[in-house]
């Protein structure tokens, strides 16, 4: 899954008219994780997590810490603690 960042989301072409996004903001040496968003028929797969690591590798490489708004980058943070010193205070 190649995962392609705008500037504003992280994508995946899922099909040739679906795609999954995790849309972000930056603020200072913040990322925001605003909203993540993977069609129904794809949910379960990976998809959503393969976004969020999408936007840690960004984050490290970019030295910004995260702010997990959306409910989904929440709960994969719960699931992942090995990230959490990725997360801001």
């Amino acid at each position: 899954m190649e995962v392609v960042n705008t500037g504003k989301a992280f994508t995946i072409r899922l099909s040739p008219r679906s795609s999954a996004e995790l849309a972000y903001h930056t603020e200072m040496d913040l990322i925001f994780l605003d909203s993540t968003y993977v069609p129904k028929k794809f949910r379960g797969k990976g998809v959503g997590s393969r976004l969020v690591e999408a936007a840690i590798s960004h984050a490290k490489e970019n030295g910004l810490r995260v702010v997990p708004v959306c409910p989904f980058a929440a709960e994969y943070f719960k699931k992942h603690p090995e990230h959490n010193g990725m997360l801001a205070q």
